[in-house]
C-alpha cells in the first residue's frame, strides 16, 4: 500500500508541474492565441460568406453607359484636371478579402476605442499645441481591424465654454487612425470621435454612386391643350427604349434629356420634378451595414479619459517650437472655431456680430444674388427676417422652390434667389425657371455693390463625381469672367455640410458623398478671389445635431462672416 501511495504521489507531482507549465504558457501567449482565434473565426466567416453569396440573387442591374445618351468626352486638359481632382480625394480601396465579409467582421464602434496620446503618460497642454488621439477600430467579434477606409469624424469641444473645433482624421490604412486637434482655448477640452460608416459600407456607397445614378429619377410634364403626358428625364438615358428630347444647354453644354412623349413635341415641356426614390439598391446582406444606432453615426468611446485641461499659451517661443516639432508634418489649421457660441474665423479678418440695424447699414445700396440649392435659400430666408425693412415681392413662385425676391426701397437693398439647373430634386420647378448658374453669372454686370452667393452640392450626391466636376468647371469659368470685368464683386461659395443620416438617407445623401463633393469644390476654387464659407467645419464643430438645413444659430454665424467681409471693420 505504501509503495502504491509513493508511486501515486510521484505522478501527482508530475501532473501538478505540467499544469503549472501549461498555465504559464497560456498566460505568456494569450495575445497570440487571441489573434489566432480571431484569424480562425475570420476565415470561417469568410468561407461562410462566400458560400452564402453564391446562392443569393443578384441586385438591380446598373445603368449601362454604353447604351445611354450622355455628354461629350472632356478635352485633354479637362481630363487631366479631372484625374488630379479624383486622385486628391481618393478613398482607400477595400482589401480583396474585405469585400464579401460578414457583419461580424466589419467595423463596430461599440468594440472600438480611442486613447489620447501619450497613452498612460502625463504631459501639459497649452494653447497653440496640438492634441492627438489614436483610434483603434475593432470588428463585432472584438478583433482589431487590419485595414483602413472607415469614415470617421472628430470634434474637440467644451460645453461650458460653448467652444468647438473640427479635428482632422488621418487613416493609417491598418485599422488605426489619428484624430488631430488644434488647442485654441484655455480650459477644458473634450475629444469626440464618431463612426459615420464602416469601410465596408463605404465600398457599397462607392458602387451605387457609380452604377446607380438613376436611383433618384426625374420626370417632366408635357402638355398641349387637353393632351398631357409625363416622361422620365435624367443626365443619361438608355437609347434603346424610346426617342429622346435633348435639352442640353447651348452655352455650357450641360446635358439633360427626357423621353419624348408619344403624341407631343419636345417644346411642350411644362415642368421638372423629382420622381419616387428607387428602392432595393442593396444586395445580399448589405443592409446590415446601414443600421441606425449600430454603424451609422455612432460615437466611439475612449479608453481612459476623453478630456484634457488646456493651460495658457507658452511664453517661451523655443518651448512652443520644440513642442510642435513632433507634429509638424501633420500640423492642421482649421478655418475657424466656436467660442462662447460665436464662430471665430482664423486668418480671415475680424468677425463682427450683426443685428437688424448694422446689417441694414452694411447692405445699403447692395444687390445680393443667390444661386443654388435649398441651403443657400436658407440665407435668403434669414436675411429677409434679419433686415426688418426688407419686403418679399410676391412672384407667385412655388413654396421652397422660387425664384424669390425681397426689396428694401428705403435703403436700396435687393435680394434675389434662384435655384440651380438640373439635376435638382425639388418637387416641381417650372421648366422656364430652370437656369444654369454659369449662365446667370454671365448676365450680371457686377461691381462693388454686387454680392453673389453660390451653393451647389446636395443634388449631385447620387451622380459620379465627373458630373459635379463638369458643373463646377462651368461655374468657375463664369466666376472668373465676372471678376475680370468687375473685380469689386464679392463672390461667396458655400461648402457642403453634415446632415442627419438613417439607412435610407445614407444611400442617397450620405455624408460620405458630401465630403467627396466638398473636396472637389475646395480644390477647384483654391486660389481664386472668392470667400469660402466652411459649412462643413461649422456644422462639425457645433454641438447641435447635424441637419441638411443647419439650425438658425449656425446660419447666423455664416451670415456674420459674409457681412464682415462686405463691411470690414475700420482700422
Amino acid at each position: 500500500m505504501d509503495t502504491m501511495w509513493r508511486s501515486l504521489s510521484k505522478y501527482i507531482c508530475i501532473f501538478f508541474l505540467l499544469a503549472l507549465s501549461g498555465l504559464f504558457f497560456l498566460f505568456s501567449n494569450i495575445n497570440i492565441l487571441e489573434k489566432l482565434n480571431c484569424q480562425a473565426v475570420s476565415m470561417f466567416y469568410q468561407h461562410q460568406s462566400n458560400i452564402h453569396s453564391a446562392f443569393l440573387p443578384e441586385g438591380p442591374s446598373p445603368l449601362d453607359r454604353n447604351q445611354s445618351y450622355c455628354s461629350q468626352e472632356p478635352s485633354p486638359e479637362e481630363a487631366l484636371e479631372e484625374r488630379d481632382l479624383l486622385e486628391s480625394i481618393a478613398w482607400p480601396q477595400p482589401q480583396p478579402h474585405s469585400v464579401n465579409v460578414s457583419l461580424n467582421q466589419t467595423s463596430d464602434p461599440a468594440h472600438s476605442l480611442f486613447v489620447i496620446l501619450p497613452a498612460g503618460g502625463r504631459r501639459e497642454w497649452h494653447v497653440g499645441d496640438q492634441l492627438e488621439a489614436l483610434v483603434h477600430m475593432h470588428d463585432f467579434q472584438g478583433c482589431p481591424k487590419s485595414y483602413g477606409g472607415d469614415f470617421l469624424l472628430a470634434r474637440l469641444h467644451s460645453s461650458k465654454l460653448e467652444a468647438g473645433v473640427a479635428g482632422q482624421v488621418l487613416d493609417h490604412r491598418n485599422g488605426t487612425y489619428s484624430a488631430i486637434f488644434p488647442l485654441l482655448w484655455q480650459g477644458s477640452a473634450q475629444v469626440e470621435v464618431t463612426l459615420v460608416h464602416p469601410s465596408e459600407a463605404v465600398h457599397v456607397l462607392r458602387r451605387i454612386r457609380e452604377e446607380r445614378p438613376d436611383r433618384i429619377p426625374f420626370q417632366s410634364l408635357f402638355r398641349s391643350g387637353k393632351l398631357s403626358q409625363t416622361t422620365v428625364c435624367n443626365l443619361c438615358l438608355p437609347t434603346n427604349q424610346k426617342p429622346l428630347c435633348n435639352y442640353t444647354d447651348p452655352h455650357t453644354g450641360e446635358p439633360w434629356y427626357c423621353y419624348k412623349p408619344k403624341l407631343l413635341s419636345c417644346d411642350t415641356r411644362i415642368n421638372h420634378a423629382r420622381g419616387p426614390y428607387v428602392n432595393h439598391l442593396l444586395v445580399n446582406k448589405e443592409a446590415l451595414l446601414f443600421q441606425s444606432g449600430v454603424n451609422i453615426k455612432v460615437p466611439i468611446h475612449p479608453s481612459g479619459s476623453d478630456s484634457v485641461i488646456v493651460l495658457p499659451e507658452k511664453k517661451d517661443k523655443a518651448d512652443v517650437e520644440r513642442s510642435s516639432m513632433k507634429t509638424e508634418s501633420t500640423r492642421i489649421t482649421p478655418s475657424g472655431y466656436y467660442f462662447q457660441g460665436s464662430w471665430r474665423a482664423l486668418g480671415g479678418g475680424v468677425m463682427r456680430q450683426f443685428n437688424d440695424s448694422s446689417a441694414t447699414q452694411c447692405l445699403k445700396g447692395k444687390v445680393v444674388y443667390m444661386y443654388g440649392d435649398s441651403t443657400v435659400r436658407q440665407w435668403f430666408e434669414y436675411l429677409n427676417i434679419l433686415v426688418a425693412d426688407l419686403k418679399e415681392f410676391n412672384l407667385y413662385s412655388p413654396k421652397n422652390v422660387g425664384p424669390f425676391m425681397a426689396v428694401d426701397s428705403a435703403h436700396n437693398i435687393l435680394l434675389k434667389y434662384r435655384c440651380h439647373g438640373p439635376p435638382i430634386r425639388f418637387n416641381t420647378v417650372i421648366a422656364s425657371e430652370m437656369r444654369y448658374v454659369a449662365n446667370e453669372l454671365d448676365g450680371l454686370t457686377g461691381g462693388s455693390n454686387t454680392v453673389v452667393f453660390i451653393s451647389i452640392w446636395s443634388h449631385f450626391s447620387t451622380f459620379p463625381l465627373q458630373v459635379y466636376i463638369r458643373r463646377l468647371r462651368h461655374i468657375r469659368r463664369a466666376v472668373l469672367r465676372l471678376l475680370d470685368r468687375a473685380s469689386g464683386t464679392l463672390v461667396v461659395l458655400r461648402s457642403a455640410n453634415l446632415q442627419a443620416l438613417d439607412p435610407k438617407v445614407s444611400l442617397y445623401n450620405s455624408d460620405w458623398f458630401s465630403v467627396q463633393l466638398d473636396g472637389v469644390l475646395r480644390a477647384m476654387f483654391k486660389g481664386l478671389d472668392v470667400l469660402l464659407i466652411d459649412a462643413w467645419e461649422m456644422t462639425l464643430a457645433h454641438h447641435l445635431p447635424h441637419a441638411l438645413h443647419p439650425p438658425p444659430i449656425i446660419i447666423k454665424n455664416m451670415i456674420d462672416i459674409i457681412l464682415s467681409h462686405v463691411c470690414p471693420e475700420s482700422s
